[in-house]
């Protein structure tokens, strides 16, 4: 009976765990360590199950001592490789332990994210404050009663002070999206009236780029269920990409269409589409494209005013409504941008 508890009590835990008795052989496993090593562990050698130098001498000390010991070691699993931090504990019983495995490869990535992130705002931000503080000493010094030269540095320190202002804005928004990303938005919102808007807004700027912006459309509603705002920032970050890295292709094109069964959405969808006819993206970055800070083209995103942000941010928020995100890009022959939504 209180075997049969003790093994009941094994399986219920969510992390895999060895019962090992005679020093090195498996007695019980519950079934989160035979979904990591396998089945039939009972009764077989833990050399057998798990090839580690570290995790044998450990195991070893931790007998001979009759002390709890951790080791944090690295397993190949079907997953992937995974780092796992290993407890080992006496039972009391000689030559008996248990042995538990504490998957720790989310907060090692959660870590490192966090580590990249402040260390890629930190390199955002050090290049346009660095530009500021050279010329204002230069203003104070050698540029005093240079009034061209003034109005030269002045003019290149207010671009770089609207770089750290989008920076900021960028973030704070990814901030926000984040936040919400679990909260499903509850309204609906006409699509086709939303990018109307947009191309009213774009417009001037389309145009300073020599880009005619337009939408079509069958003149239909495209009712999706969503929120407005956020779904204006989709398709004005869409579109400004558009703008800055597709002009040569001199025209910028909103899609709407219905799509009658989307199997990720499991129902009804609208599919907006924002194409460009511009030089295109190679292949190769069309997975990173919605990483923080990924950039295609570092120097000529700077010069362009672009963040980096700007594509994780609509993944973001295209999670939020619940829908799909797909680019597709052939060098040469411009950039397709496809959000996908559940249709309201």
């Amino acid at each position: 009976m209180a075997d049969t508890l003790f093994a009941t009590v094994l399986n219920a835990l969510p992390m895999p765990v060895l019962w090992l008795e005679e020093v090195d052989r498996v007695v019980l496993a519950n079934s989160a360590a035979e979904g990591l090593f396998g089945a039939g562990l009972e009764g077989r050698l833990v050399t057998d199950v798990l090839r580690h130098p570290d995790f044998h001498d450990t195991l070893g000390e931790c007998l001979r001592l009759s002390e709890k010991r951790v080791i944090r070691i690295a397993l190949m699993t079907r997953a992937g490789d995974r780092q796992f931090d290993v407890h080992i504990a006496p039972t009391g019983s000689e030559a008996s332990s248990v042995v538990s495995f504490d998957d720790q490869t989310a907060l090692d990535q959660a870590s490192a994210m966090r580590r990249d992130f402040v260390a890629n705002v930190s390199h955002e931000l050090r290049t346009p404050l660095t530009a500021l503080v050279g010329f204002i000493e230069t203003l104070r010094g050698a540029a005093r009663d240079d009034a061209a030269a003034r109005d030269r540095f002045l003019a290149i320190m207010e671009r770089e002070a609207g770089r750290m202002i989008r920076l900021v804005s960028d973030l704070l928004s990814l901030s926000r999206v984040e936040a919400e990303e679990h909260r499903r938005p509850l309204g609906t919102v006409e699509m086709a009236g939303l990018i109307r808007g947009v191309i009213q807004t774009l417009r001037d700027q389309a145009e300073a780029a020599g880009l005619e912006i337009a939408l079509m459309e069958d003149g239909a509603p495209y009712p999706v269920r969503g929120e407005s705002d956020q779904l204006v920032q989709v398709l004005q970050n869409l579109a400004e990409n558009g703008i800055k890295y597709g002009g040569a292709g001199q025209r910028l094109e909103f899609r709407l269409t219905r799509v009658a069964r989307e199997p990720k959405i499991q129902g009804p969808a609208i599919a907006v589409e924002v194409v460009d006819f511009g030089d295109g993206i190679d292949p190769i970055h069309l997975p990173r494209l919605t990483e923080r800070f990924y950039r295609v083209d570092s120097h000529r995103s700077r010069e362009k005013g672009g963040t980096g942000l700007g594509l994780a941010i609509v993944k973001h928020i295209v999670n939020r409504h619940r829908g799909r995100l797909k680019i597709e890009s052939d060098p040469g022959k411009g950039s397709k941008f496809k959000v996908i939504l559940p249709a309201g």
